[in-house]
């Protein structure tokens, strides 16, 4: 995926470039996606890379939205910051920050809760994948 991340970065708000760039975390139940369930992909902010669908969405109360699994494979790194052990999740492409992964996830699809910075994420509607260059994502649903 050709994206200009220098562009990017300029035109995101400062709460977006925060959570992105400097690992800061959005206060719980305040991101646009915590309380949101409508058909579509989740998408980098900053590069547009997808990271998750809504199919894999769940809401786990946390005040994050939480998903099961990615739809690519995302990179992880420990992060012992805020005296916690934690697994941080950042996108492949644009070393977004996204969030961290814990181990308490619904069982029955594989115990994993990614949550997730809404701040992050841009929420592409089923309907737009194709507009949006998204089309090989509609076999997900």
């Amino acid at each position: 995926m050709n994206f200009d991340k220098e562009k990017r970065l300029k035109e995101l708000d400062a709460e977006q470039y925060q959570v992105t760039q400097n690992a800061a975390t959005e206060y719980p139940f305040t991101g646009k996606y915590d309380d949101f369930y409508e058909k579509g992909i989740y998408v980098d902010i900053v590069s547009g890379e997808p990271l998750f669908s809504s199919q894999d969405k769940y809401n786990a109360g946390c005040g994050w939205p939480s998903f099961t699994k990615p739809i690519k494979k995302l990179q992880y790194h420990r992060d012992q910051s805020h005296n916690m052990e934690r697994t941080e999740v950042k996108s492949p492409e644009a070393d977004s920050h996204l969030g961290h992964v814990f181990t308490d996830g619904p069982a029955d699809k594989g115990g994993l809760r990614y949550c997730i910075n809404s701040a992050a994420l841009k929420f592409i509607p089923y309907a737009d994948l194709d507009k949006e260059g998204y089309s090989k994502y509609k076999e997900i649903f």
